[in-house]
């Protein structure tokens, strides 16, 4: 297919033809239907999170030695203060949302996890995370992909959805996957551009695209009808693409269509000045994220017991904070894993201290999980992936975490 007529089609809103929707997609819209399937959301918060000031170890003497203008305070009496986990971890106040979660135990962290490769790189970093694969460039597809070829359980074309601006590389691969911003954008809103667009490609000589072209308007065409079947949730999100992100995976969980994985993103952690600690800029980011999460656990209510939610980012940032009140590139970081069959009420992991000595290259929070590891888990005893060679080649978990019933 010529690529400009690609991108032609893929800016204006219509980036099923890349796909090569099949004329069976109706068919395997209702056997999707048919059955409720188990999901997997993954949000990745791109920016580098400080971990250290979301599950703070307000126990460890180090950290307020670390950290005198930005950390927060320990538990207490008082607002601005972190909310209590177990005694030697809290949470930060700005995710209060999300603690009658973790008490009713289907909220759990994975402390010190992360990739193991030491970049430094947002855009290294956040590819080894994607791919799967740290330290090795070459590998063409994301491991959310791998997972589309390897584990098929439907034909439906939404196994694999993106509610992002373009295709991440977790879901880049030879397996169909979507990408789309809300699920009223799989209709035509301008109903002139697709008569206009029917009547052009019905008549090219290019059968690829002639196919693509019949298929995606056959597809948009069930997807208006079944637009009335998907819920309008009731739940409130808060304003902007995250939680409105959330929201759409929720009514597509709930719609029953045979959605296996799903991706979202959240921006804006990369604190290097005036990173604040209890208020500020990290926790206003962590306000949207806690409130977003709380209303996506209740939107689904019973249905989280089919789902778990997994977050991520690229790597931690430092243990000391610097001359900006900031935090720079780090290592280690925090994971949240939320989902009815999730063993919460617990902080995962190893923890590896604050000390001088114990610090990735004198500066960061070591690594002790393998961020695959947690990964890997769900998969397997969530979603019943059976080879986890063929996901995360060149990686064995040499520890299991039981974070899952």
């Amino acid at each position: 297919m010529n690529s400009s007529r690609r991108r032609f089609l893929q800016s204006t809103g219509l980036g099923f033809l890349a796909l090569g929707l099949p004329p069976s997609f109706l068919v395997r819209i209702a056997q999707a239907q048919a059955a409720k399937n188990k999901s997997l959301v993954v949000v990745f918060q791109r920016g580098a999170m400080d971990g250290l000031n979301v599950v703070i170890p307000f126990k460890d003497p180090a950290y307020y030695q670390l950290r005198p203008n930005i950390a927060v305070a320990e538990p207490g009496m008082g607002e601005e203060r972190a909310i209590d986990l177990d005694g030697f971890y809290a949470l930060h106040p700005a995710l209060a949302p999300l603690k009658s979660i973790y008490d009713k135990g289907h909220l759990g962290f994975i402390q010190a996890t992360g990739s193991p490769d030491n970049t430094r790189s947002h855009f290294d970093a956040q590819d080894y995370m994607e791919i799967g694969t740290p330290g090795i460039k070459s590998t063409p597809d994301g491991w959310l992909n791998r997972c589309l070829l390897e584990n098929k359980k439907s034909e439906s074309h939404f196994r694999g959805v993106a509610v992002t601006a373009q295709l991440p590389r977790m879901l880049a691969g030879r397996a169909p996957a979507l990408t789309l911003s809300s699920i009223e954008e799989f209709r035509f809103r301008n109903q002139a551009l697709g008569t206009a667009l029917q009547k052009l490609y019905a008549n090219t000589r290019d059968s690829e695209l002639r196919f693509g072209a019949e298929s995606l308007f056959g597809a948009m065409t069930e997807l208006k009808r079944l637009d009335a079947k998907i819920p309008l949730s009731a739940e409130r999100y808060p304003a902007g693409r995250f939680g409105t992100g959330l929201a759409q995976i929720a009514r597509l969980i709930k719609a029953d269509v045979g959605l296996e994985l799903a991706f979202t993103e959240i921006g804006g952690w990369d604190t290097h000045a005036n990173e604040g600690g209890a208020t500020g800029q990290l926790a206003n980011r962590l306000k949207e994220l806690g409130e977003a999460l709380a209303a996506f656990y209740r939107d689904l209510g019973d249905r989280m017991d089919d789902v778990v939610l997994l977050t991520m980012s690229e790597f931690g940032r430092t243990a000391r904070e610097n001359g900006n009140r900031g935090t720079d590139h780090g290592h280690a970081n925090v994971m949240f894993a939320i989902g009815g069959k999730v063993r919460g009420g617990k902080v995962y992991g190893r923890w590896p201290g604050l000390a001088p000595e114990m610090l990735n290259e004198g500066r960061d929070l070591a690594l002790t999980t393998d961020f695959r590891t947690v990964c890997g888990e769900v998969l397997t005893r969530h979603l019943g992936q059976k080879d986890m060679s063929k996901i995360f080649p060149g990686f064995s978990a040499s520890t299991k975490l039981g974070l899952l019933t």
